[in-house]
């Protein structure tokens, strides 16, 4: 069992000297708000400051700095003719200054109490929250590269074009597909690519006032369904089966004239390949449809299956997972798309075209000879994306590409064998493909909830797995470690979820339902967070005024 003492603990209020004098009544109720339980490390000394050692409380920057100083020296300006139309800005304001190292400080600060995948084992599901190499960051802020601009002529980004000719040859060829459209900057806008590639080619046969249905299984990506709707489609579930798997059948039942697409995840979001995904394509293509897969899980499989050969169409590569480009945060991302040759001609402006005096950047329709369905975007892309990308195809080759797919599908079941006999697995104990996907079965009759199971794994220094998704399993527990992890990191994380599954068995429910206590600040309100959302600061009123 792991030693839970000795973890510094969030700063709390005390009855000492007030701690937050002059850091606004915010900060101090945000001590308390984080305080630990009686008990903690920590608890029974309490610092004047509210810091324990490393973990320090961190206001606001509004608490921090003031809003009547400024970090920089200005100089006066000159006489001018204001140009804004009368809309020039009349009040203060109202931002705080700072000076450089209390900005600094700030932010560092907030970083320390952030989880990433430098910190530890990051087990989402569905996510790839794979490492990040250093070698790839150096290539991207090559000065080439890190500073090019879109609306440079074509003449100088030559560099920049063939690397994305290239990076775009690299998809090809590992799926086996005809074109790509590199400017989908994430997942689901490559799905809204694939989608209107298709719905193009289904005018372009004349269908488009009949094709209007979209196949989506239940253990799809919930952004599937939504893509779909977008553009126009209606949305027709296919069941999900106690196996985990889409049947044949299924698809059978519901294909018809009306039949536009399939968006088909391979693996699927239970963490299984889909073993009748050639006969399900051949029933797409034989009804005159198309087959879409989301390509998230594209990492189980690459240097082992070609989606082309599988009979896909159009798939999305979500390169800020696949191939080790910076995850999470809000971007940036890249999610570039591959088309069959039945699609390629409907790829979308811009694309990379090598003629005669070098590369060209088609951005036009009109200078295509295919039939592009428009653009989808101002510029290309991700240039970094595209760099990072790159650098990992060619640093690890054909071969380690390859093993780390399989590394990938041993970590996950390494944990699924390590777990099997304590956690509930949804569809049998069965090989599982670069995640392993369990239910909350055996938290029945605990008082445990997979929440508090997340909670707690906070405590014990981990990112909480993926929970209640895929909404096919109850209680859903996605864990999916990667490549990246040795095995002594996943031997620690098993016995730590092993002694976290034990303590829910056995009855220490206060281990969870209280959970956590070491992180910065304790179990939030997320409902009330989620619909009542402070987005504004608003200063604290003076202590004197509330004593009143």
């Amino acid at each position: 069992m792991l030693n839970r003492q000795g973890r510094p603990t969030a700063p709390q209020a005390h009855g000492v000297a007030d701690p937050a004098a002059g850091m606004g009544d915010q900060a101090a109720r945000l001590q308390g708000d984080a305080s630990p339980v009686s008990g903690s490390a920590g608890g029974s000394h309490p610092t004047f400051t509210g810091n324990k050692a490393l973990a320090q409380i961190e206001p606001l920057l509004f608490e921090v700095g003031r809003t009547d100083t400024t970090g920089v020296d200005l100089d006066e300006p000159e006489d001018f003719a204001p140009r804004l139309g009368g809309l020039e800005r009349r009040e203060p304001i109202g931002l705080p200054g700072l000076s450089e190292p209390e900005t600094m400080r700030h932010y560092v600060r907030l970083s320390q109490q952030n989880y990433g995948i430098d910190t530890g084992l990051f087990p989402l599901g569905s996510c790839t929250m794979k490492h990040n190499a250093r070698l790839n960051e150096r290539m991207a802020r090559l000065p080439g590269f890190s500073d090019v601009h879109p609306l440079q002529p074509v003449s100088t980004v030559q560099g920049a074009l063939e690397l994305m000719s290239e990076l775009g040859r690299y998809l090809i060829t590992l799926t086996n597909m005809t074109a790509v459209a590199l400017s989908p900057k994430a997942g689901a806008h490559g799905e809204l690519c694939g989608m209107m590639a298709i719905k193009a080619a289904i005018e372009a046969k004349g269908e488009g006032g009949t094709r209007n249905v979209v196949l989506v299984p239940d253990s799809a990506h919930g952004t599937n369904p939504a893509t779909a709707a977008l553009i126009g489609f209606k949305v027709k579930p296919v069941p999900a089966r106690e196996d985990g798997w889409v049947h044949v059948e299924d698809v059978k039942e519901r294909l018809g004239p009306d039949v536009a697409a399939i968006m088909l995840t391979n693996p699927n979001t239970c963490g299984l390949f889909e073993p009748q995904v050639v006969e399900i394509a051949k029933a797409i293509h034989d009804a005159g449809a198309y087959f879409y897969c989301d390509g998230a899980n594209f990492n189980a499989i690459v240097g082992k299956a070609k989606p082309g050969d599988l009979g896909v169409d159009a798939m999305h590569i979500n390169l800020h997972k696949t191939f080790s480009t910076p995850h999470g945060g809000g971007g940036p991302g890249s999610g570039p798309v591959v088309l069959s040759e039945r699609l390629a001609p409907f790829a979308p402006v811009p694309f990379v075209r090598a003629g005669k005096g070098g590369f060209e950047l088609v951005e036009q329709e009109s200078d295509a000879a295919e039939k592009p369905f428009g653009r989808m975007t101002a510029f290309h892309g991700q240039m970094g994306m595209y760099v990072r990308a790159l650098s990992y195809m060619l640093s690890h080759g054909a071969d380690g590409m390859k093993q780390a797919s399989e590394d990938a599908v041993l970590n996950a079941n390494y944990i699924r064998a390590g777990l099997s006999d304590l956690l509930s697995l949804p569809f049998g104990d069965k090989p599982c493909m670069h995640e392993v996907l369990f239910d909350d079965s055996w938290l029945k009759d605990t008082g445990v909830t997979t929440l508090d199971v997340a909670k707690a794994m906070i405590d014990e220094g981990y990112h909480p797995m993926t929970m209640y998704f895929p909404l096919v399993v109850h209680g859903a527990m996605l864990i999916e470690p990667t490549e990246s992890e040795s095995k002594s990191s996943l031997d620690l994380f098993i016995a730590t979820l092993r002694d976290l599954a034990m303590a829910a068995k056995n009855g220490d429910t206060e281990r969870f339902t209280g959970a956590p206590y070491h992180a910065p600040r304790r179990r939030l309100d997320e409902t009330r967070a989620a619909r009542s959302p402070v987005l504004k600061w608003t200063p604290p009123v003076p202590v004197a005024e509330a004593a009143e």
